[in-house]
């Protein structure tokens, strides 16, 4: 007999939890809230190996994934390079890493406009309500909804993000709009600037419909600032008065907001970087959360991905972690008992997920109000090597084997 597992969120790591649970035999349909396809923002995606290797296995494949970035470099404040370390990455988008998992999705089995309002189990299975009274009944439910995930609002509702003390900014621009000075400095590779309360990053991607040529192609620029709990709240509110929860929709973010922020990056960021910023024509801000659940199985409910654990940005792994989740739930899943192989999922990926939400945490640490250390030359060169790598897992398996 068939089983069939039922995705909740149609982003990435649904997309490649079904892909790989079909390709051991289960049956997969995915439903998303959203009435349109997902696009994203333009945001920028580093990625690692552990990713091309689940891209090729699920049949979505690598080509024309992204830039190839060899160099990361380290701008002080005076915009010369202090610090260099090359570091082979493939920097992609999301849309384009979407685009790949939709597409090797088969026809009918990904469903629109169904937004998922809670579920029944039982020992033997679980059936999942949608608005509009439509019910959908499998063996297994995966959720994999995101940061803000309904599933998991269900099976843990007591696990609330908390705020971090910081925000990042964001934005891109088209690779033609920078001049041919700042386009030197600052393309082609991965470029840093440090100081206390600030991290700003920027690396290219592709240009729209996922175009690689020169001069077709973006820059994405990220800014990390610590701002307090009174300032975010003001920063989260809007024209009319209101205080949105969690973040701000980018239109309704108020011009004073957006007037300050740039005001602020011309006291103190290095000039490459801001002669970047001062181009971009516009950019948004989303509020830091930590969150990380006790468990990524409840009975027959699977949590996979952000829906699981939402790691700081620095650590660069929230996509890799996720279609990671989703290979080693269809590895634990290809034997007979169920039971035995959502435990024995959950016991190797949530010690995974544990130690990559430390590892943001750490990477991030100096944007804290409370950080007692130094940001001096070690641990910025500790910082250039260290965000968006994932070493440190690799290390920590050495580590482990006899």
């Amino acid at each position: 007999m068939t089983r069939r597992a039922i995705v909740v969120g149609g982003s990435i790591s649904g997309l490649f939890a079904a892909c790989l649970l079909r390709q051991k035999g289960w049956q997969v349909d995915v439903y998303e809230r959203s009435d349109v396809e997902l696009k994203g923002r333009g945001a920028g995606i580093v990625s690692h190996q552990e990713l091309l290797d689940i891209l090729t296995q699920s049949g979505a494949g690598i080509a024309d994934l992204g830039i190839h970035v060899d160099d990361r470099v380290l701008f002080d404040s005076l915009g010369d390079i202090v610090g260099r370390h090359r570091f082979p990455q493939i920097v992609t988008s999301w849309d384009r890493l979407q685009n790949l998992a939709r597409g090797v999705q088969p026809e009918g089995t990904y469903h629109l406009n169904c937004n998922f309002i809670g579920f029944d189990q039982t020992a033997n299975g679980v059936t999942v309500h949608f608005d509009g009274g439509r019910s959908v009944t499998g063996d297994i439910l995966v959720g994999a909804d995101g940061f803000r995930s309904a599933v998991r609002a269900i099976v843990a509702p007591e696990i609330q993000p908390i705020y971090s003390g910081y925000v990042i900014w964001r934005a891109v621009i088209d690779e033609a709009d920078l001049d041919p000075e700042t386009h030197e400095d600052v393309f082609e590779k991965f470029a840093f600037f440090l100081a206390p309360g600030h991290e700003v990053v920027g690396y290219p991607i592709a240009g729209p419909n996922n175009d690689l040529r020169p001069g077709k192609r973006r820059y994405n620029f990220v800014w990390y600032r610590t701002i307090s709990v009174p300032r975010l709240d003001d920063m989260l509110t809007d024209a009319s008065g209101h205080t949105h929860a969690i973040s701000i929709p980018p239109p309704l973010v108020r011009e004073e907001i957006v007037h300050e922020m740039r005001e602020m990056a011309e006291t103190f960021m290095c000039a490459p970087l801001l002669k970047v910023l001062r181009a971009i024509k516009s950019a948004f801000f989303t509020p830091i959360y930590d969150l990380a659940s006790p468990s990524m199985t409840f009975g027959r409910v699977v949590l996979i991905g952000d829906a699981a654990f939402v790691a700081r940005p620095h650590v660069g792994m929230g996509v890799t972690k996720g279609a990671a989740d989703a290979r080693a739930l269809a590895d634990a899943l290809s034997g007979d008992d169920i039971e035995d192989g959502l435990r024995s999922f959950d016991a190797k990926r949530k010690p995974i997920g544990d130690r990559v939400f430390a590892r943001g945490r750490e990477l991030g640490a100096f944007l804290n109000d409370d950080f007692e250390g130094a940001l001096d030359e070690k641990h910025r060169n500790d910082l250039l090597r260290n965000t968006a790598a994932d070493h440190f897992l690799h290390q920590q398996s050495e580590e482990r084997r006899p």
